[in-house]
């Protein structure tokens, strides 16, 4: 029997399921399929008797595969779940569970899930699994630490600005009127202070830049000419030693984007790549595109939340990201290079959020991803309208 069929059980009816009870069994079957949520059933020796279309996307196995296959041998020795799916079994009651680490054998990563077990009626021992996936609404949650940290940033950047850089140049000064004067073993001391003033003037400019809070003018940007102009630019200079690969999806609509800020936070994520892979002799760097709808996010300015189905991916195989910062990947000052100031990410980030859009890091050992997602260009609606009166 299916899970559509048993979702038309008097027990489940009685636990809130009842428009199901009111469908046929073939619409029963279309609902299910088409529930977003990774659905299964489990007898009692531990094998899947049936799954549905989201199971089949979240454990990447065809039902073909699927069903059959015993539970055990998906998921890693001592799961969360498996314990979860006996406790029903032996209790005869539902269990839910939340931010339930879920991975693969053979993965070193793991996917947080919310997990729903409840024992299927007249089932002989069959419990009814639901998998819901945490990845989009942590994602949101990063986020908004994310933009908190840039909000700390712009301020502190618009505090040094005006209280920093003009005594920095009032001591250059000085140091330049006393040079004359000095012998050679002096005058070494002044140009040292000359240099470091300079140095701390570089880093005040550069933070300044979080401190603008102007409008950005958008327009219809398309995506693939910026990341050509990208890698022309790295391939020029910092990335000359990097083997570049493009999997573009070439129907993708125009991003609604500021052009030479897109460039911007791309060259730093080019350059983090490149960077992070090194002398490596096999080194690569793959820029992606691809439509991906589903996630939506309220932006700065906008009444309503913003569709933000195209994403663009910088995938690197280096090294990969130390766990120790990988929460704090966005955050000012973070960084794992000796001479690095930490703001790259921080102000990639800054310009993803001045455009409505996430940015996220996935890393692994020889595959770290960075994924921007960001809205399409949108025609306005009195354009709409102008364009129906002609």
């Amino acid at each position: 029997m299916s899970i559509s069929d048993r979702f038309g059980g008097d027990g489940l009816t009685r636990k809130g399921i009842a428009p199901l009870k009111m469908l046929d069994g073939h619409s029963r079957a279309a609902v299910l399929e088409a529930l977003p949520n990774a659905i299964l059933t489990v007898a009692r020796d531990g094998t899947i008797e049936d799954a549905n279309a989201a199971a089949e996307a979240f454990f990447e196995l065809g039902k073909p595969l699927l069903i059959g296959q015993n539970i055990d041998k998906l998921l890693p020795f001592g799961s969360p779940l498996i314990t979860l799916i006996q406790q029903v079994r032996e209790r005869g009651a539902t269990i839910n569970e939340y931010k339930v680490d879920v991975g693969r054998p053979g993965q070193d990563s793991e996917r947080r899930v919310d997990v729903h077990c409840a024992p299927l009626p007249d089932g002989d021992g069959l419990v009814l699994v639901v998998l819901q996936e945490r990845t989009i609404a942590d994602k949101i949650d990063r986020q908004l630490s994310h933009r908190g940290a840039v909000r700390s940033v712009s301020g502190l950047a618009s505090m040094l600005a005006h209280e920093i850089k003009n005594p920095l140049s009032g001591i250059r000064g000085a140091a330049q009127l006393l040079e004359p004067g000095l012998g050679d073993a002096d005058r070494a001391l002044t140009r040292l202070i000359c240099e470091e003033t300079d140095r701390i003037v570089r880093l005040v400019d550069r933070m300044e830049v979080f401190s603008d809070a102007r409008p950005l003018k958008r327009e219809q940007v398309n995506i693939h000419s910026v990341l050509d102009h990208v890698k022309q630019v790295a391939q020029s200079g910092f990335a000359r030693r990097v083997r570049f690969v493009e999997n573009y999806d070439p129907s993708l609509p125009p991003v609604y984007a500021n052009r030479d800020q897109l460039v911007q936070a791309f060259l730093n994520l080019v350059k983090n790549a490149a960077e992070a892979i090194g002398d490596a002799v096999d080194g690569e760097i793959e820029l992606s595109t691809a439509f991906r709808p589903g996630v939506s996010l309220r932006a700065m300015g906008e009444k309503s939340p913003v569709g933000l189905p195209l994403e663009f991916c910088v995938r690197d195989n280096g090294p990969g990201v130390p766990d120790d910062i990988a929460a704090h990947l966005f955050d000012p000052f973070v960084t794992t290079k000796s001479s690095g100031t930490g703001l790259g990410l921080a102000l990639v980030a800054k310009i993803v959020n001045d455009h409505g859009g996430i940015i996220e890091c996935e890393s692994l050992p020889r595959r770290t991803t960075f994924r921007i997602l960001m809205p399409m260009y949108r025609v306005k609606q009195s354009n709409k309208q102008e364009e129906r009166r002609s």
